[in-house]
């Protein structure tokens, strides 16, 4: 990924550098106090985070009939039934290969995202921006602004500051008490599970998950914050992969705004370094230094900046989404130029439109339709009745009194249907194989009917014999078909029948 180097800051304005054998390994973090902003960013974060947050608390209430004696919660992963309910979907464990391929999804999903607009995940939908974003609302509603905050906390320890500290920190904990109640509401039923935890009836093991994740919430929402997203989250580390000169990403455009200055002075870009951008960043970063590590693409310095340009009488779009390309090609037409509405023509003619088709972006798209594709036709061909059969392997066969081979199997009977109309099993074998399954009735033409469990497993013993003075193989390939009442195959699956060594 190409980078364009931030311009160097007047001498003046440079920090102190302080020489590295005396620099520190570790330092103490510096809180981050974020001002409240507004724009058109701000509107779209709000909206994505409301729908978001609705999205997670809302869903496990939402009711969905399946019939008597199965869940009717829209979305359950029942962890004691072993299924994954999904509105219409019931997905058992056998089929968790598609609960991989939605993991796989959404990666590629990311990856093209990524590709095409930068952090966008990482600034409007990660759960970490979400509640934290939720919490700092909290925070600035009860303790104020930028400003009040940071006066409240260098000020005295008094009644004022316990107060609204210790107001602030009580909704924090009951927002992580709904938080984690809502998750475990996706495993357990919402209203059943609401009122054990209300009334103490609940047990330790819905106690334990509603403490963690609630106690989690509170702490990274609350306290870590932009920590989570420098030191702990591996996502930033590696999506610099993901990310080219054709990325959408937000960035300062160096070439509008440098030289910075007063802004009655002609002979100065259009940043007045008045850090507007600087006090609105939730991770307390300086987008003018170019990209870095700390920034999650969330735009509110745009809207920041886009409030001071409107005040001066300037253009917007000097902090804005941007690819670098575009970047690089304004720096490179106003190279040399005097600062002025020149200089900004130039820039901006320089500009391309984004280009969204390029190569990566058409191999996560490939990817992308291919695992759809796969998904798709996977779920169309499931099959909603499954038969399989394990043969005893202790011992292999057994010698009858009369000179007979027998062998034992185990069939079982997967049914995801709420159907419980008998199957007929009929056995497919060379002539004179014998087969009798314990303890069930047979139909008019002696076949044994096995009853299938609505939305379950049922299991059988079978024996399978050879009589005496018939020859058979070592090993002889056999096949149990599960017949319909109208005489229809509706599954069917092989096995083999052990005889002694010739």
């Amino acid at each position: 990924m190409s980078t364009i180097e931030a311009p160097q800051r007047a001498k003046a304005d440079r920090p102190a550098v302080t020489p590295a054998a005396d620099q520190p390994l570790y330092a103490s973090r510096t809180k981050v106090y974020p001002k409240r902003v507004f724009g058109k960013v701000r509107s779209v974060k709000w909206a994505v985070l409301i729908a978001c947050l609705a999205l997670y608390y809302v869903v496990p209430w939402l009711r969905w009939d399946r019939g008597e004696g199965v869940p009717d919660q829209a979305v359950l992963v029942d962890i004691f039934n072993a299924r994954i309910f999904f509105f219409w979907v019931e997905l058992w464990p056998q089929e968790i290969y598609f609960l991989a391929g939605a993991l796989i999804l959404g990666a590629f999903a990311l990856f093209a995202v990524s590709s095409l607009f930068g952090r966008l995940w990482c600034g409007f939908t990660c759960p970490q921006t979400v509640w934290t974003d939720l919490f700092m609302f909290v925070e600035r509603w009860i303790q104020g602004d930028r400003n009040a905050r940071m006066k409240l906390d260098q000020g005295p320890r008094d009644a004022n500051y316990w107060t609204r500290k210790s107001l602030t920190h009580g909704v924090w904990v009951l927002i992580a008490a709904a938080t984690g109640g809502a998750w475990v509401m996706y495993f357990n039923d919402a209203p059943t599970v609401t009122r054990e935890i209300l009334t103490g009836a609940a047990s330790t093991q819905v106690y334990f998950f509603f403490a963690l994740f609630a106690g989690f919430t509170y702490l990274l929402a609350g306290w870590a914050r932009e920590q989570v997203c420098t030191y702990m989250c591996p996502w930033p580390r590696f999506q610099a992969a993901m990310l080219d000169e054709n990325s959408l990403v937000v960035t300062y455009r160096d070439w509008r705004g440098e030289p910075r200055g007063k802004p009655r002075d002609d002979a100065t870009g259009d940043c007045v370094d008045c850090f507007a951008c600087v006090h609105v960043c939730p991770t307390g970063i300086d987008i003018r230094d170019g990209q870095q590590l700390e920034c999650i693409g969330c735009g509110l310095c745009v809207d920041a900046c886009d409030s001071v340009m409107g005040k001066l009488g300037r253009p917007k779009g000097l902090v804005a989404f941007e690819t670098l390309k575009n970047l690089s090609a304004s720096a490179a037409a106003t190279a040399g130029m005097a600062p002025g509405a020149a200089r900004q023509k130039a820039g901006m003619a320089a500009r391309h439109l984004p280009r969204f088709i390029r190569p990566r972006t058409i191999l996560y798209a490939g990817a992308l339709t291919a695992v759809s594709v796969v998904m798709l036709g996977a779920f169309l061909l499931r099959s909603t009745l499954d038969v399989t059969v394990i043969r005893d392997r202790a011992p292999l066969f057994v010698r009858l009194s009369d000179g007979g081979i027998r062998n034992a199997y185990t069939v079982k009977i997967v049914n995801k249907t709420r159907e419980e109309a008998p199957l007929a099993l009929v056995l497919q074998a060379p002539q004179g194989f014998r087969m009798v399954v314990q303890d069930v009735e047979a139909d008019a033409q002696g076949r044994p009917l096995l009853a299938r469990r609505a939305d379950g497993i049922a299991q059988y013993r079978v024996l399978v014999t050879v009589p005496g003075g018939q020859r058979v193989a070592e090993s002889t390939p056999v096949t149990f078909r599960l017949l319909d009442a109208g005489g229809r195959a509706v599954a069917s699956t092989s096995s083999t029948f052990a005889g002694p060594r010739p």
